[in-house]
């Protein structure tokens, strides 16, 4: 496998292998990716990863490789571990890369293309104590999403917007950016999906113009009733986000968060999202 600044990875399940500067993906971001946490050699939540890894390369008209396929490359990978237990495994990450292939000079893609795919290994990041214990602090961003509905949703290799809006503070005590649309709705964060709870309400941004629906956010939205919550997808404007009773913050590899402040607005500690890392944790 070829390594990296403490990463490894696979190119079409090679390690010798490289990126064309043909590649569509290197050219115009013409592809998807997906982040996942792997425990004993394996993919967490993978059907839910996969399901979405399809759903987006098919909205941009790309061939997903199968199941199989990437199974075979986290196997070279990744070392299985058929026996580790829930104590004794070391997290780690993986990282998916489908892009439409190579092409041409130009925007239009060619009538047959072979995708690339590429799995990099890497370390699971370590998360601080309090953001478990106490919550997380976030800052809302100057940039603002850009509203295009026939990507919104998908994880696309386009991220200049996240990228922009990560390099508006450096201090260690903000964990995550929030990012509003044109409009001043909230959207998302950075590398992270919103809910707000209002008394047994538990609502989470509209997607369908602009942001990324990640897998966490589709699974807390099916734990309502477990939760004994009411469970919706709602616009939300940044001075409703602010009057909710309690606001999380999810993705795939710390589950959930709870936000004690954003910007001048601060919570108190609460359970939720204790309640909901656990429930993720167990389902």
């Amino acid at each position: 496998m070829a390594m990296a600044r403490n990463h490894s990875y696979l190119i079409n399940g090679g390690s010798e292998q490289a990126i064309s500067v043909f590649d569509r993906g290197f050219a115009y971001g013409d592809g998807v990716f997906r982040t996942m946490q792997m425990r004993s050699g394996l993919p967490v939540n993978w059907p839910f990863h996969y399901q979405k890894l399809v759903a987006d390369c098919a909205a941009i008209g790309i061939v997903c490789p199968s199941a199989e396929l990437l199974m075979s490359d986290f196997q070279k990978l990744f070392e299985i571990d058929n026996f580790a237990d829930e104590t004794s495994y070391i997290p780690e990450v993986a990282k998916i890369i489908i892009t439409r292939g190579e092409g041409e000079r130009g925007y239009a893609p060619p009538a047959v293309t072979v995708p690339t795919r590429v799995i990099i290994k890497s370390a699971m990041p370590i998360y601080a104590e309090l953001n478990y214990q106490q919550g997380v602090q976030l800052r809302v961003c100057e940039t603002r999403l850009a509203l295009q509905p026939k990507l919104a949703g998908i994880k696309h290799l386009n991220r200049l917007e996240n990228v922009l809006a990560r390099m508006e503070w450096r201090e260690d005590s903000i964990f995550e950016g929030l990012l509003l649309d044109q409009a001043g709705n909230v959207i998302e964060c950075t590398m992270s999906n919103v809910f707000a709870r209002f008394g047994n309400r538990l609502i989470t941004p509209d997607l369908s113009q602009c942001g990324v629906a990640g897998i966490t956010r589709q699974r807390i939205l099916g734990l309502g009733k477990m939760l004994g919550l009411s469970v919706s997808i709602e616009s939300l404007t940044l001075v409703q986000l602010l009057q909710a009773d309690e606001v999380i913050i999810c993705n795939s590899l710390y589950g959930a968060f709870q936000v004690n402040s954003i910007d001048n607005k601060v919570w108190p500690q609460q359970e939720l999202a204790l309640k909901i890392r656990n429930m993720l944790a167990d389902d």
